[in-house]
């Protein structure tokens, strides 16, 4: 087991990095923060390369930490701790963990989440831990999405990346490969032809597109749909943010 007292620590420096996405890229790996998410972590088998912990890490996760192997283990101090997390109180425990290679988990059957330019890390996030809770068979990032290896998008989802392949891919690419597959695709928006999600039965195998926060799915994509769908609003609020808007969807659509 190491210890690691100072901020100054040539590895805690190489750590800090990772809160960069390029950095991240760069060396494959990202942060996780609190023990549930490391756990989760671990629960997946996922390759966790080092787990740093502090004094409360140590108290209250001793039993958990011994079950692991000694050479990922760095004990830290707080302020060591303190330098690395972007939480307003650290937790405890930090993890660094190798990113996974989903390159060949594209099957096009089940049912898919495709996000089209999905900025915000919270609203990712949280529609990665509803697909997981709706059942779905994974989530497709398309060109400007956030990146879930984001703090706040990993907060978010609370370890539904682990439960399911979360995939960067071009979303042109996989529309296709859906329609090749004979898988219905549904697009989001409010125009004429758009019918109430209302009316769309229930399926095993769909993929549904949610789009930007400001600008919606882009009409490249939405000429390529099935059908596009919109959700009602019967009170006087002009829209719904699109997290909610994913888990209606996905709660209707899902056989």
């Amino acid at each position: 087991m190491k210890e690691i007292l100072s901020t100054k620590n040539a590895m805690i420096k190489e750590f800090k990095k990772l809160h960069k996405k390029k950095h991240r890229e760069e060396k494959q790996q990202y942060i996780i923060e609190g023990f549930h998410l490391i756990e989760e972590a671990a629960k997946a088998n996922e390759e966790i390369t080092w787990i740093l912990y502090n004094q409360r890490g140590k108290t209250e996760w001793s039993e958990w930490l011994e079950g692991q192997p000694e050479e990922l283990l760095i004990e830290v101090s707080d302020e060591v701790l303190v330098s690395l997390s972007e939480l307003p109180t650290p937790q405890g425990m930090i993890a660094i963990v190798q990113m996974p290679n989903h390159e060949g988990d594209i099957q096009f059957s089940g049912s898919w989440l495709l996000l089209d330019n999905v900025q915000d890390p919270g609203n990712v996030g949280t529609m990665i831990r509803t697909a997981d809770a709706a059942g779905l068979s994974g989530v497709i990032l398309g060109e400007g999405s956030s990146d879930i290896y984001n703090t706040k998008v990993l907060r978010a989802m609370q370890g539904s990346n682990y439960h399911l392949p979360v995939i960067r891919k071009p979303l042109a690419e996989m529309i296709d490969g859906f329609k090749e597959a004979q898988i219905p695709i549904y697009g989001t928006e409010l125009n004429p032809e758009a019918v109430s999600y209302e009316e769309i039965k229930k399926v095993n195998d769909y993929a549904l597109i949610m789009g930007n926060e400001g600008q919606g799915v882009s009409a490249c994509f939405l000429e390529k749909t099935d059908k596009n769908i919109y959700i009602p609003i019967r009170g006087v609020a002009e829209s719904l943010n699109v997290a909610i808007a994913a888990g209606i969807l996905m709660y209707h659509l899902t056989k």
